[in-house]
C-alpha cells in the first residue's frame, strides 16, 4: 500500500464520517421536530418542553432542589428558577423546607403535578409505543440500544467540555 492509497483511504474514511455525521444530524432534527419540540408547548400540555421535563424529573428523582433541577436539565439556575415559580404557582409542584438545612427548598409533586405526570407518561407511552409498531423486534432492540449509546456519547462530550472550560 502507497502513502498515496493511505491518504485515499483516509479521506474516504474522513468522508464517511463526514456523511455519517451529518446523516445523525438530519435524524437528530427529524426527531426533535416528530416529538414536537419546535412547538411552544409539548406533549398535549400548555407547558414548554423545559416545563415537561422538569415535572418528568421530579417525579421519577423524588423530592430534589432547583440547584439540582438545573443539573439534571442542563439549564441556568435563573431560567430554572423563573420555570419553577410557574409551576408552583400553577399547582404543580410545591416547595417545602429541609428538615436539616432552612436553606435547602425541596421540590416535589403536588396532587395536580402526579395527575400531569401520568398524563406525560400516557402520552409519550403512547408516541413511542406508535413508533415502534412500525419496526421489526430486532429494529426496536437497534434504536433502543443506539439511543442510549448515543445520549451517553452525548453526556459525556458534553463533560468533557465543561472540564475543558474548567482547566
Amino acid at each position: 500500500m502507497t502513502a498515496s492509497d493511505l491518504k485515499s483511504g483516509l479521506k474516504s474514511d474522513l468522508e464517511l464520517d463526514l456523511i455519517l455525521i451529518d446523516d445523525i444530524r438530519a435524524a437528530s432534527r427529524q426527531m426533535v421536530r416528530e416529538l414536537g419540540f419546535m412547538d411552544a408547548t409539548i406533549a398535549a400540555t400548555d407547558y414548554p418542553p423545559s416545563a415537561v421535563h422538569t415535572i418528568l424529573e421530579i417525579g421519577m428523582h423524588g423530592p430534589i432542589t432547583s440547584a439540582q433541577l438545573a443539573d439534571i436539565l442542563c439549564l441556568e439556575k435563573s431560567s430554572v428558577s423563573r420555570m419553577v415559580r410557574k409551576l408552583i404557582d400553577n399547582d404543580e409542584l410545591k416547595e417545602t423546607s429541609d428538615a436539616t438545612d432552612a436553606r435547602l427548598k425541596p421540590l416535589s409533586l403536588t396532587p395536580k403535578g402526579r395527575r400531569t405526570l401520568a398524563a406525560l407518561h400516557d402520552f409519550g407511552r403512547r408516541q413511542v409505543s406508535g413508533a415502534l409498531t412500525q419496526l421489526t423486534d430486532a429494529e426496536r432492540r437497534t434504536v433502543c440500544e443506539g439511543l442510549m449509546l448515543y445520549a451517553r456519547a452525548l453526556r459525556m462530550d458534553r463533560a468533557a467540555g465543561i472540564e475543558a472550560a474548567i482547566a
